[in-house]
């Protein structure tokens, strides 16, 4: 295949580079992280409902380790406050409070009565993307709006760059724009997530990932419709015009891909990438792969879209062709859009592609490496919406029901914003068992009707250690 000979001579050109990092003996070659963001508990259960008609059919649902995670933020400032004053603390006994209370939540597309005091406590000191993805990819807690930026103002050394430090390669997809909250935390810094241009300049010019994709395409509108940008703005998801119009033109170290067949094309290994060992996909789009299409019930996709398991094929045949390993951050993000959105059929239907894409992941694996050699970690930043059963106003966190497969579940929305609710984390290869020697008890779990061994959780820092502790390297911190 042309990609596979044209990334391997680019390879062995660059042997000579010695890694700053060296992996200890017995590590893990690949670790691969995938997060639906945005997915609370009764995310997973609603898309295996409608998949499938019932729980325990999914891919990671044969994951080694199966527990939870918190999720709050250090503080919830949007710049670095330099100081401890405000700092979130967290008790996992306070979520499962059922003490009636007579409050109301005041949310951005309605109000919710309070209902139960755990409710009220878990959507209060939330968690943004930016702080969860800085958590995941540094091991570091931060305030809210920070890309790999400390509350002392000061960069932060992320577990894409310990990668690439160890002679592996970098790879970071999602169904949103690219240079968006959780994509930068594994690619990026800045002091603030909304410096789309900053941040997409970043990731273009440090050259750091040889795989890059996501939407925020300047010539598309939501509906995969070709438009000319309005103005500069147009070009912010993509580190701005002149960043634009230099991969367009081939003058940065990435092959830029647009069309559905190119993806394709990267997917099945026939790509002819023209002299270059990186990629930067930009699907035709605006906003998001298939969310922000108009309408709101699920189904009639946008035609010209790629689907997140395409992208992730693609992108592990990139990846892959480093002979040291890699790092991979897979993120179903338009999740978290439909649960703020309070959208069932498209929450369903994009936490299910992102299922397909951990399908495509555990596929490759099993075919192209193996469980000793591959660390797989599937989990969220942070939980949206607080989905609950359709009695959870009477009694707290009760069961969404199953209507059978092809049929939506009977749900209700307490939530239309994060949670510091504890979230599912499923993890299987070399390393998977970090997370049980750092879990802590939390009974209240039982709550989900989960076993024993897994009514426990960790905190989100804990999947930096896991991957750096995977990987055998050293690490800041």
């Amino acid at each position: 295949m042309r990609l596979t000979k044209t990334l391997l001579i680019a390879f062995a050109v660059c042997t000579a580079v010695v890694p700053v990092a060296q992996a200890a003996e017995g590590a893990a070659k690949n670790v691969i992280v995938m997060i639906s963001d945005g997915a609370g508990i009764n995310t997973w259960h609603a898309a295996s409902y409608y998949r499938h008609g019932g729980l325990g059919h999914e891919a990671y649902d044969a994951f080694d380790v199966k527990l939870f995670a918190s999720t709050h933020p250090l503080n919830t400032s949007k710049e670095p406050t330099g100081t401890d004053e405000g700092a979130v603390t967290f008790d996992s006994k306070a979520i499962w409070n059922a003490s009636p209370v007579d409050t109301v939540f005041e949310g951005a597309i309605g109000n919710y009565p309070g209902y139960f005091a755990g409710y009220d406590y878990i959507r209060a000191d939330i968690t943004d993307s930016a702080a969860a993805a800085t958590a995941l990819a540094t091991g570091h807690k931060t305030y809210n709006n920070a890309i790999n930026w400390s509350n002392t103002d000061a960069r932060l050394k992320h577990i894409g760059e310990y990668a690439v430090e160890s002679g592996r390669a970098l790879g970071v997809i999602t169904s949103v724009q690219w240079s968006h909250a959780t994509p930068a935390g594994f690619l990026a810094h800045n002091r603030s997530r909304n410096d789309y241009v900053g941040i997409g300049k970043e990731i273009v010019d440090s050259g750091l990932a040889s795989v890059v994709m996501g939407s925020g395409h300047p010539y598309f509108d939501k509906n995969g419709g070709a438009i000319e940008p309005a103005d500069d703005k147009a070009f912010q998801y993509v580190g701005g015009r002149d960043t634009w119009d230099r991969l367009k033109s081939g003058a940065t170290d990435y092959k830029l891909i647009e069309t559905k067949a190119d993806f394709e094309a990267l997917a099945d290994g026939s790509l002819d990438l023209s002299g270059k060992t990186k990629v930067l996909g930009t699907v035709e789009n605006n906003a998001t792969l298939q969310f922000n299409r108009s309408g709101v019930a699920a189904g009639n996709l946008l035609a010209n879209q790629p689907d997140l398991p395409t992208m992730t094929r693609g992108a592990l045949n990139v990846v892959s062709q480093d002979p040291d390993g890699f790092f991979l951050m897979v993120e179903g993000g338009a999740v978290d859009w439909a649960a703020h959105a309070n959208n069932l059929p498209r929450l369903i239907e994009e936490q299910i592609d992102f299922n397909l894409a951990v399908e495509a992941v555990v596929e490759w694996v099993e075919k192209n490496s193996s469980w000793d050699e591959t660390l797989v970690i599937v989990t969220t930043d942070h939980g949206n919406g607080l989905l609950q059963g359709p009695d959870s106003d009477k009694v707290a966190y009760s069961d969404i029901v199953s209507q059978g497969a092809g049929a939506l579940p009977l749900v209700r929305w307490h939530n239309d914003n994060h949670t510091r609710e504890l979230v599912p984390v499923y993890a299987k290869g070399n390393g998977a068992d970090y997370f049980t020697s750092a879990a802590k008890a939390e009974p209240g779990l039982a709550a989900y009707h989960v076993p024993a061994e897994s009514q426990v959780y960790i905190d989100n820092t804990d999947v930096f250690r896991a991957s750096a502790r995977a990987f055998g390297l050293e690490v800041e911190g």
